[in-house]
């Protein structure tokens, strides 16, 4: 099996990296959920430990947040990545492979509609 090519692995970040910041907003929402939750729950909880758990739920939510703006940079690399790439196998004519760059170019679509959706 012949190695697999730049544009390739580029396109497949792309898709990876946005699966992943869709994974990690879901991941928020249930959080902030959870919170939400514990802190308008009324009464003694039966084990006690209500206010620690509101304390590491807060701090997971936190920990969410932070990772967000970091993974949304490390999209946009990934997206000027593929487009050079793209650019170098447009110039390769007859010889460029269609179908990787039919790909890549789905990639960044999805990529830039998934930021749109996000902000």
């Amino acid at each position: 099996m012949a190695p697999r090519s730049p544009l390739a692995i580029a396109t497949s970040s792309v898709q990876r990296l946005v699966k992943e910041e869709a994974s990690y907003h879901r991941e928020l929402q249930q959080q902030t959920e959870r919170v939400r939750r514990l802190e308008t729950e009324q009464g003694d909880d039966e084990d006690g430990n209500r206010e620690f758990t509101l304390k590491q739920e807060r701090l997971a939510l936190e920990e969410t947040k932070n990772v967000l703006p970091t993974l949304k940079t490390k999209i946009h690399e990934a997206i000027a990545k593929l487009e050079a790439l793209l650019v170098e196998e447009g110039k390769k004519g007859a010889e460029s492979d269609v179908e990787q760059i039919n790909a890549g170019k789905e990639a960044i679509s999805k990529a830039k509609t998934a930021e749109r959706e996000v902000s």
